[in-house]
């Protein structure tokens, strides 16, 4: 018997290779991209490409693109409207043509008629992961605490499965495109270390210590007395056992503290800051920085590793995908707005250092492992956490690689008495 279409769903068909025509056809993405629609037909040729967007139903493009918003695009993927076959970083560049080729309201408005010739999709359980449980005054030690058990507590055993075997969560340091992401966060580790110029029986302190790689391999292979803090139980667990296993617990140990809640004031040679800077929030970073300040002896230095924004992007204007699904309340901000602050707060800043191109592998390292994992990883999360961090990863390799988002290690030193920094006339000795 053959089969017989419904002439909806074949006017959705040529509706939608239609939009797909006029939005992305002479676009230098568009050729990079596939895209085969719920009954087969693929656009724009059946040539094979890197990516493939999968349409899944008849309102999958009005379901993306009528929101015309980014968390209303990336929700169309969340709840499976659309799926991604390949390499999932090609496919942002779409993202980028749209705008382009929608700037301006005759063409936001010619976007919006085609669009409402598709059927309307279904609703979507907006019950998944919600984040309106988050309550308080923004970037208060509650709320914070609420924020990083949001985001950290999701499985130690989902993080493990791509993460690398010390379970370090922010960006490696690759001396090629090809050291491998173990590697790459060892060398990390040992570079903090040394730009920390770290000496046997000093104290250090790793604020935001995540699992506990840093304050491990200082103790390990420096000598220190490490202690790191987190918001996360989990991870102070897990981070535990590992200490204990590695016969260090004399002299290494992870408590669970707020970093404006820890008064051992001028007790540490050493800070490190790695991943942690992005919570804070640019309202509190007086007192953040104040805050290290009061930890670190006169002499001591404070290494602080966070993502930036530009200097010339302002403050999102609506709710985005990370602030919804990933880091609620995680700011971005200028580097220069930070140093400012640093310097306000009694610091020198000694060095700064940007590892754009560094955080852009590691993140490529991350998606590829996740995906390789996917089938485990649903064994710790359902199909639409994966997705969240499918999404919110390779959306970053993005703007790392575009430039739009960068990641800076900064040396600051609080000042002797007399002025002096204690530190060496070169920095010969980071790159023994």
């Amino acid at each position: 018997m053959p089969t017989i279409t419904h002439p909806r769903v074949d006017e959705a068909v040529q509706v939608s290779l239609q939009f797909l025509d006029d939005i992305f056809g002479r676009s230098a993405a568009g050729q990079k991209v596939a895209v085969r629609l719920w009954n087969g037909t693929r656009w724009p040729d059946d040539a094979p490409r890197r990516v493939t967007l999968v349409l899944n139903h008849p309102g999958t493009l009005r379901a993306m693109f009528m929101p015309g918003t980014e968390l209303g695009l990336a929700e169309a993927y969340l709840f499976n409207d659309f799926d991604i076959e390949g390499d999932i970083v090609q496919i942002f560049s779409l993202a980028d043509d749209l705008s382009e080729a929608t700037s301006g309201w005759s063409k936001k408005l010619r976007a919006a008629q085609s669009l409402l010739k598709l059927p309307k999709p279904g609703k979507h359980d907006t019950s998944r992961r919600p984040t309106s449980h988050i309550t308080g005054q923004r970037h208060s030690v509650k709320r914070d605490r609420q924020v990083v058990t949001y985001h950290y507590n999701v499985s130690n055993d989902f993080y493990q499965l791509w993460l690398d075997r010390r379970m370090v969560y922010s960006s490696a340091y690759f001396l090629t495109p090809d050291t491998g992401l173990d590697t790459g966060q060892e060398m990390k580790l040992d570079y903090i270390c040394r730009k920390l110029r770290l000496r046997p029986g000093q104290k250090l302190l790793d604020i935001g210590c995540g699992w506990g790689g840093l304050i491990i391999h200082a103790a390990q292979h420096y000598g220190v007395d490490a202690t790191g803090i987190t918001l996360s139980q989990p991870q102070a667990d897990l981070a535990g056992q590992r200490i204990a296993a590695a016969g260090l617990a004399n002299r290494c140990r992870v408590q669970v503290f707020d970093y404006r809640e820890f008064g051992e004031p001028q007790a540490y040679d050493a800070l490190a800051s790695v991943g942690m800077f992005e919570h804070v929030g640019q309202v509190k970073l007086p007192v953040y920085f104040k805050q290290a300040f009061n930890l670190v002896k006169p002499g001591g230095v404070f290494l602080n590793h966070g993502i930036a924004s530009l200097a010339a992007d302002g403050p999102a204007s609506v709710p985005n995908f990370n602030d919804t699904y990933v880091f609620p309340d995680g700011e971005l901000v200028p580097i220069n707005v930070s140093l400012h602050v640093a310097e306000e707060s009694g610091f020198e800043v000694r060095d700064v250092e940007s590892l754009r191109e560094h955080y852009a592998l590691t993140l490529r390292n991350w998606v590829n492992r996740l995906e390789a994992h996917h089938e485990q990883a649903l064994q710790f999360v359902d199909e639409f956490t994966y997705r969240i961090w499918r999404l919110f990863m390779s959306g970053s390799v993005h703007g790392f690689d575009a430039g739009r988002l960068n990641v800076y290690q900064t040396l600051l030193v609080r000042r002797g008495e007399s002025g002096a920094s204690g530190l060496p006339l070169t920095r010969a000795d980071w790159y023994r």
